[in-house]
């Protein structure tokens, strides 16, 4: 069975690749904060939110994620997590898709600390929910 390294993970947002301006990609499960519990969700163990959470580089260009979020908050888009890197996806090695809410995040969106480093980048954190539990995709390109 192959093991997930850390360098081979790919994201895409709606139908753009955004691999190269991410360095942190998680889909996270977190019990979901509600009012009202139903007896089905509390027979399951309680109801689940499902999240992206990303960090990523801060780039005001159009197509780049930051402008993404910029443009669209509130909207619904359709993301795929590539943990492989794989082209297509297989049982033994499945990409996961779903669609998220666009969320601007609370803290720093843009700026940031200075660094001596020619390579360092400004970046920001962002939590976007899924609609509903993420697909486990085994068959078909990325």
């Amino acid at each position: 069975m192959a093991q997930l390294g850390t360098r081979s993970l790919k994201v895409k947002i709606g139908t753009t690749e955004h691999t190269a301006a991410v360095s942190k990609v998680q889909v996270v499960a977190a019990d979901a904060d509600s009012d009202f519990v139903t007896f089905a969700d509390a027979a399951a163990g309680g109801a689940v939110e499902w999240a992206l959470e990303f960090t990523a580089a801060q780039d005001m260009a159009t197509g780049s994620v930051w402008r993404y979020l910029w443009d669209n908050p509130g909207t619904t888009v359709a993301v795929k997590v590539n943990p492989y890197g794989n082209a297509t996806a297989s049982p033994a090695e499945p990409h996961y898709s779903g669609n998220v809410t666009v969320k601007v995040p609370t803290g720093v969106v843009i700026g940031g600390e200075a660094n001596a480093s020619t390579s360092a980048r400004q970046t920001f954190d962002a939590r976007w929910v899924f609609t509903a539990k993420p697909t486990e995709v085994t068959t078909g390109a990325f």
